[in-house]
């Protein structure tokens, strides 16, 4: 029995390889990317190169009915596409790459799987907080790519007896992402205003990447419930509070500046219609919603529970930031100086 990890090089994926891996389980990570991280080093650790988006590729890896299957390869939010370009973006990999998984499952008897999917199922906010029963009407492609995977795994434990369990994840931080925090940072870094889409008194949602590990994990140890999970960290503040924390603590004098929600994404509206998009409408349209997930029901069926604060987990990957870019400068700590 091991553990396969497909998109195990990536963001989610190589911190759960890591957690299995510790543990003294067989892991093996499936991934088109080899990054330079310490499990791959040890014994119990293997990386295969596969690209999920051909069938073919599956050839290669053995797949045993009692191994442990999870899907965390994805095309994500970032970088920004174009409308033309979304559904061949996106598609590839997060549905077609979903169906050659579980092809592949079938061939060999296997059939317990963790899918990840996206909060971005949901669309605009019906309800505070979101339940996992919440209406669905995703507003793009990368959404509607997650959905379709859902009522794919739905098909496949209908018909096929499949355990699959869905996890539905705020935006997640941790070391090593920024996307599309990389401009607010350098906003903050050069004093910039950093403008709000609306008054900034609507919640911010995070969730860590440990905490969506450390889910993966315990869907397993419980026998892969077929359920779907919202994921997201506990008591979020507001976006004002958020973002007013990190500003002081990077030491900048940088202003938070509140729009009116409604011209700034008609704005938005207007540059991605024209092919030059800043900023992703699956993120804008509902930047100053109330979109709070309740994770209540993860917490009833796994034991499951978020770790990390918002504003602590912000902050740290700011630092992050500032730390690689000081690095590649050929700073030291001792250089190292807040904005002024």
């Amino acid at each position: 029995m091991k553990h396969i990890i497909f998109g195990g090089d990536g963001f989610v994926g190589h911190i759960l390889a890591a957690k299995l891996a510790h543990e003294g389980e067989e892991v093996v990570v499936a991934d088109i990317v080899k990054s330079d991280h310490a499990h791959y080093n040890q014994p119990n650790c293997t990386w295969m190169e596969l690209d999920i988006t051909q069938p073919s590729a599956f050839a290669q890896l053995t797949i045993n009915a009692d191994d442990h299957i999870y899907n965390l390869a994805a095309k994500m939010l970032s970088p920004i596409v174009t409308r033309a370009e979304r559904h061949d973006f996106f598609y590839p990999v997060n549905y077609d790459g979903t169906v050659n998984i579980l092809n592949a499952m079938e061939a060999a008897g296997a059939k317990n799987l963790v899918h990840f999917t996206t909060d971005m199922i949901y669309g605009h906010t019906k309800t505070v907080p979101m339940y996992e029963d919440h209406p669905v009407a995703p507003l793009g492609e990368y959404g509607q790519s997650k959905w379709d995977t859902e009522l794919l795994a739905h098909k496949w434990r209908e018909e096929k007896g499949f355990n699959i369990s869905i996890f539905r994840p705020r935006l997640i931080i941790g070391p090593g992402r920024l996307g599309i925090l990389a401009k607010l940072f350098k906003l903050i870094d050069y004093n910039l205003p950093v403008p709000m889409i609306g008054s900034g008194k609507n919640p911010y949602q995070f969730i860590s990447v440990f905490d969506c590990a450390e889910a993966a994990y315990l869907a397993a140890k419980k026998g892969y419930p077929n359920e779907a999970y919202n994921l997201g960290s506990s008591n979020p503040p507001s976006v004002r509070k958020l973002l007013g924390r990190l500003i002081r603590e990077a030491g900048s004098k940088s202003i938070l500046l509140p729009t009116p929600g409604w011209a700034v994404k008609r704005t938005l509206d207007f540059l991605d219609l024209i092919n030059m998009p800043i900023m992703d409408p699956e993120q804008y349209l509902i930047a100053d919603e109330e979109c709070l997930l309740d994770c209540s029901k993860g917490e009833r069926d796994l034991g499951w529970k978020a770790q990390y604060s918002d504003d602590d987990m912000l902050v740290a990957a700011y630092k992050e930031y500032r730390h690689k870019l000081d690095a590649s400068k050929g700073l030291t700590s001792a250089t190292i100086q807040p904005a002024e």
